[in-house]
């Protein structure tokens, strides 16, 4: 159930699936049947985008976020009725420029975890000669450059600005979560599972008393960013207040000190904070995981439905196509991104548009941050993260590093004070490939025509150390 299909919309020529370790995710084919549009059970009344927006759809006026338990059977099921098509304003996070736009100033003084520069409010670059300008028009409360290997932060703006994470937050809690659970594993979801969650959340579809894989949950998770899925999850995990304290404790030892966690999925919420810095380190540390790269750059998968008869009287379990929210992978209203393999979005009423990435050109790869970007136009988050991609890939060896990515951990802790004027120190040694080389982590494999196709019939060698998998090298099968 729930097979992953790594296909993009738009024929880009990016490996959606472009990272390493996806060669263990099963293929299955995407069937184009008309996606649900779970944006909330109330579903006349009221919209809230992923994880906090409010708005009332006869008055148009903005409601303050609220909190209660969903819909019983009967709602979701009328909500699988009201079929629209897959690309046709999906609700689900990051789908609308969302936030106050009130621009309120960054504390004087921040977090210097990763290096005192990285505490300081405005932008941090050290360019040497030569080197690229950093893009105009960036209008991001907060954002982050990094070299997803070394750990350099190449730039930065409002590093440690404590600020709504919206569903990126997700990152922390499947790093959290998904060394606990096999995939093969199976839960009859009962009511009292879906409970508490928003009023508007994005959902993916999970019905009480329908049996789901953790497979079919982290699909719904990271393409669809379902909080149904997610509280699911959470309670076969020993239930939300016991997921949040173990996120919170994965963040402390991550050193992602500026993250206060109140719910799973990142639904706006009285004190819950993150910054740019976290949600990096939160990605940088999932992205070690083979399952974790697998579902954040799945573009399109089969999620199971319910369960219908045919001609004979015969039960069969039907299944619907979801989509990847992240529209730097999927081609969704913007332009793909070259390279693009992840890996999450957000967007709520309190944190307006959020999103993380990961990218790759040649051997260099980079993350990004883009939190709340103010300038208020339609994909405005992809297409900055878009810009400090093109930016990174070309100041990569042009500017001095203004601070770091820290290890988890005492040994990252230690390195609190490195950068910019005291002297940048890389949070982990080069780790030189078998033959000698340095080596890339990932290596793109193609996208023609939709299909994934492998470069060549090579076997890849990969050994594990922190931050990220790297790829050593290429040989033959034989």
């Amino acid at each position: 159930m729930g097979k992953a299909s790594h296909t993009s919309t738009r024929g880009s020529a990016v490996n959606t699936s472009a990272l390493l370790s996806l060669s263990s995710a099963t293929p299955g084919t995407f069937t184009s049947v008309p996606t649900p549009s779970f944006t909330s059970t109330h579903v006349r009344r009221s919209t809230r985008k992923s994880t906090g927006e409010s708005t009332d759809k006869i008055s148009g006026k903005s409601r303050p976020p609220a909190r209660r338990a969903v819909a019983p059977l009967a709602a979701t099921a009328a909500a699988l009725l009201l079929c629209g098509p897959l690309a046709a304003a999906p609700a689900h996070a990051a789908d609308q420029p969302g936030g106050s736009t009130d621009a309120v100033k960054p504390p004087a003084h921040m977090s210097t975890v990763g290096g005192k520069r990285l505490g300081r409010p405005g932008t941090q670059m050290d360019p040497k000669p030569g080197a690229p300008a950093l893009p105009k028009g960036l209008s991001g409360k907060s954002w982050l450059v990094a070299d997803a290997e070394s750990g350099d932060v190449l730039a930065s703006h409002n590093a440690h600005w404590q600020l709504p994470p919206a569903s990126t937050l997700k990152m922390l809690f499947a790093d959290t979560l998904l060394p606990k659970m096999p995939k093969t594993k199976t839960h009859k979801v009962q009511l009292s599972d879906l409970e508490g969650m928003g009023e508007g959340s994005s959902l993916v579809g999970v019905k009480e008393n329908y049996t789901y894989s953790v497979h079919d949950l982290w699909l719904g998770v990271f393409l669809r960013s379902g909080n149904d899925a997610v509280h699911v999850l959470s309670a076969m995990n020993g239930g939300v207040p016991a997921t949040v304290r173990e996120m919170q404790a994965h963040a402390k030892h991550l050193n992602a000190r500026d993250t206060h966690v109140v719910t799973p999925d990142g639904y706006d919420e009285k004190g819950q904070v993150s910054s740019a810095y976290d949600l990096t380190l939160f990605a940088r540390s999932g992205l070690q995981k083979a399952d974790f790269r697998e579902y954040c750059s799945t573009a399109t998968a089969q999620f199971p439905g319910v369960f219908q008869k045919d001609k004979k009287g015969k039960k069969t379990r039907s299944s619907f196509g979801i989509q990847n929210t992240n529209r730097l992978l999927t081609g969704l209203g913007v332009e793909p991104y070259k390279g693009i393999a992840g890996v999450k979005n957000g967007n709520t009423t309190n944190a307006g548009a959020t999103f993380t990435g990961v990218a790759q050109r040649g051997n260099r790869v980079l993350l990004v941050t883009v939190m709340n970007p103010q300038e208020k136009q339609p994909n405005e988050v992809y297409k900055e993260t878009a810009k400090l991609f093109d930016w990174g890939f070309k100041a990569s060896g042009s500017v001095n590093p203004v601070g770091t990515l820290v290890r988890p951990g005492a040994a990252g802790a230690n390195h609190s004070s490195a950068g910019g004027e005291d002297g940048h120190e890389h949070a982990q040694a080069s780790v030189s490939t078998d033959n000698g080389g340095s080596g890339g982590m990932w290596t793109a494999m193609g996208i023609t025509g939709g299909s994934l196709a492998l470069l060549g019939a090579v076997a890849f060698g990969v050994h594990r150390r922190w931050p990220l998998p790297e790829l050593v090298r290429r040989r033959s099968r034989d």
